[in-house]
């Protein structure tokens, strides 16, 4: 099969088209012939050896994968040959960026009707970020406030629709563009802010009439940080959730003592060990897809060989919605 791979950490250039031998199923896993492949700043952190654990060398990266099934393990009973299924995968046997991949029966989830697989791909990693950086991390009530950054990105545009779904008073988006700003607006952004220009954070306190917001969705790092945490409001949780600046913020724990604040970590590898939490909240967001509540925004799809150029437009800012790759 058919694979992308890399043998050392850097740019995008390092990502490589091999042929791989074709994985065989254990007992209770799956064969899946890939449909579908979601691709997220957590690739580009892997491929850069920036990811939060350890990437061990050479590696396949990608971690969302939509496609049918082409052989099950012995001791699997939930799922047959030819089911559409939609899942997540990450160990060393996994293959991400491939034509075929293996996954545990335990982390599939069928794919409804009327819904491709290119946009069920689209949903696991960044529709359970979001669910659970705005609910189970930020603890988001009902008629709070909460700022979303890169909110025409992936998990941005979930995260909008998702927080109005579990009844935020305002969502305050930003996005660099006027074309992404609109976008955000589109899914449900009540007021967005381009925090390209200086004192960005000053126009979302005065778009929340100077009380700041209750719940923060972080993922830049650097001064986006520092400028986020000065948004929050008494009793404001903010959750970092990547940092694609490269730049590791640094400051005092003891300033959110002033206003009893909360800075708080996400990371879905630690959801995803807890199956019923994860395969729930995963059948939820299917569930607002297919009434209609949410939408999903595709910003590409591309061969699985354009792997590095797609990893190029993500970090450049170049592209909006969700990209995929197709084998």
């Amino acid at each position: 099969m058919k694979a992308i791979q890399f043998k050392e950490f850097g740019g995008p250039e390092v990502l490589e088209l091999i042929d791989m031998e074709l994985p065989e199923p254990g007992e209770h896993e799956v064969l899946i012939e890939t449909k579908a492949i979601g691709v997220n700043y957590a690739d580009t952190a892997r491929r850069e050896g920036q990811y939060v654990v350890e990437t061990k060398l050479p590696y396949v990266p990608g971690s969302e994968v939509a496609g049918v099934i082409a052989k099950v393990g012995s001791a699997v009973q939930l799922f047959k040959e030819g089911d559409r299924v939609v899942t997540l995968v990450g160990d060393e046997r996994a293959t991400g960026y491939a034509e075929y991949t293996i996954a545990d029966e335990r982390g599939l989830i069928p794919i409804p009707e009327g819904v491709d697989e290119a946009h069920a791909a689209a949903i696991p990693l960044q529709g359970l970020s979001a669910y659970h950086i705005i609910k189970t991390m930020g603890r988001l009530e009902k008629g709070e406030t909460i700022l979303v950054h890169a909110a025409a990105g992936g998990v941005g545009l979930f995260a909008v629709q998702l927080a109005k779904i579990f009844g935020a008073g305002k969502v305050i988006g930003t996005a660099s563009s006027e074309e992404k700003r609109a976008l955000a607006k589109e899914y449900g952004a009540d007021e967005v802010v381009d925090y390209t220009k200086e004192g960005w954070e000053k126009e979302v306190l005065r778009l929340n009439d100077g009380k700041g917001v209750d719940v923060a969705l972080e993922m830049a790092g650097g001064d986006v940080f520092h400028n986020t945490l000065d948004c929050l409001a008494s009793f404001g949780r903010l959750v970092i959730y990547g940092v694609a600046s490269g730049e590791q913020p640094h400051f005092y724990p003891s300033k959110l003592m002033a206003k009893n604040q909360s800075v708080v970590g996400f990371f879905l590898p630690q959801i995803m060990k807890k199956p019923t939490l994860f395969q729930e909240s995963l059948k939820e967001i299917l569930g607002y897809i297919e009434e209609g509540k949410v939408k999903l925004e595709i910003g590409g799809v591309f061969a699985l060989e354009e792997a590095a150029e797609v990893h190029r437009k993500l970090q450049g800012r170049e592209t909006k919605g969700k990209l995929i790759l197709k084998p």
